[in-house]
């Protein structure tokens, strides 16, 4: 599963824009504990279960990103967002209020590779290798796993 960032800047974006959920930890905040904050903060549903750890990958060179999977069937017609404000257009005064999230998708391994941002192409491949998955196996839509990070 993959959210897509909401506000008017990527409303119409699609290819190579969608992400994992992730955010920064809170003061002494563990990174799991963050990455299941985050969560919630930006879809609405709970992280529990058994995390799969995908470990670290740069996002940028000040971005670090830590990942865990979850094998989790969840609706995505229910996500809903925490907010943040944004001076739109750009210079005009006005100040509205947009969700950090504006939708998410499950979608299978070669479109989610395409849709997911460049640097985090890494966790698929690594959830991928993890629990064995090819072409010939049940396809990842019925095993749904949802993906949680931070950075």
């Amino acid at each position: 599963m993959l959210v897509h960032p909401g506000g008017p800047f990527w409303a119409n974006k699609d290819y190579g824009v969608w992400s994992i959920p992730k955010g920064l930890p809170e003061g002494h905040e563990k990174p799991l504990d963050t990455a299941k904050r985050e969560f919630k903060e930006e879809t609405g549903f709970e992280a529990d279960g058994e995390f799969i750890d995908l470990g670290e990958l740069n996002q940028s060179r000040k971005k670090i990103v830590h990942v865990w999977a979850l094998e989790k069937d969840l609706d995505i017609s229910n996500v809903v967002s925490n907010t943040f404000p944004l001076e739109w257009p750009k210079n005009s005064g006005k100040v509205h209020e947009y969700p950090e999230v504006d939708r998410a998708g499950w979608f299978d391994i070669e479109l989610a590779k395409k849709k997911i941002r460049k640097e985090q192409i890494g966790f698929i491949d690594r959830l991928m290798g993890i629990i064995n998955y090819s072409q010939k196996k049940e396809p990842l839509e019925k095993k749904r796993y949802r993906q949680t990070t931070l950075f």
